[in-house]
């Protein structure tokens, strides 16, 4: 366990009903390259699918591309219908080209992250149509491993925190519960989040 992870650990831990979490889920650490660009368009192909299903379709995506790799100007000179035959539907694939016609626009390649706030890159992306406040959420998380984002709105950590904490909360109440809840855990919240999402899942 990386030094990081323990420190982590002993915060989350200062909550008991956590505890029973830790106990019985093992997170794996990840190393994934920082590629805002295009995570942001795997997300928007995997929206509504299967994980096999998104996998399979974003696998066909990339063959059209010599390098497997979506540019933003190869990417814009395809045409709906070749993005229709590898699986998108015609919102989906207007919503791809809508990410890289913003890319080339911002030079959103090269764009230095670590000078803006989780609440700053929300705004800026969320300009993209196509692109929500959960899927920037989820770029924080595991494209530029921001440590303290919590998606409020995503149904499975909804889920894992009432059953863990017997949340009876409902209705308009029931957010504001969750992020009350949620506070404990920061600054670490991205980690128990993944944490919610593997001890759901586990049950």
């Amino acid at each position: 366990m990386s030094t990081d992870l323990k420190k982590v650990l002993e915060h989350l831990l200062q909550d008991p009903p956590f505890r029973k979490v830790i106990a019985s889920i093992v997170l794996t650490d990840f190393n994934k390259k920082n590629d805002v660009y295009s995570d942001l368009i795997r997300s928007i192909i995997s929206q509504q699918l299967s994980v096999k299903a998104a996998a399979t379709i974003h696998g066909r995506f990339l063959k059209l591309f010599r390098s497997s790799y979506p540019k933003p100007n190869l990417l814009l000179k395809k045409t709906n219908e070749q993005l229709r035959t590898v699986g998108l539907s015609r919102q989906k694939s207007g919503y791809v080209k809508n990410v890289a016609q913003f890319a080339m626009k911002e030079n959103l390649l090269d764009t230095d992250w670590s000078k803006y706030s989780d609440e700053e890159i929300i705004n800026y992306l969320t300009q993209i149509k196509g692109v929500g406040k959960w899927t920037v959420q989820m770029i924080l998380m595991f494209s530029l491993k921001r440590p303290d984002v919590f998606p409020v709105d995503d149904l499975g950590i909804q889920q894992g925190i009432i059953q863990l904490y017997n949340v009876k909360e409902t209705g308009r109440s029931l957010k504001p519960k969750l992020i009350q809840i949620s506070e404990k855990w920061s600054p670490y919240r991205s980690t128990a989040c993944r944490y919610i999402w593997k001890w759901k899942d586990s049950q």
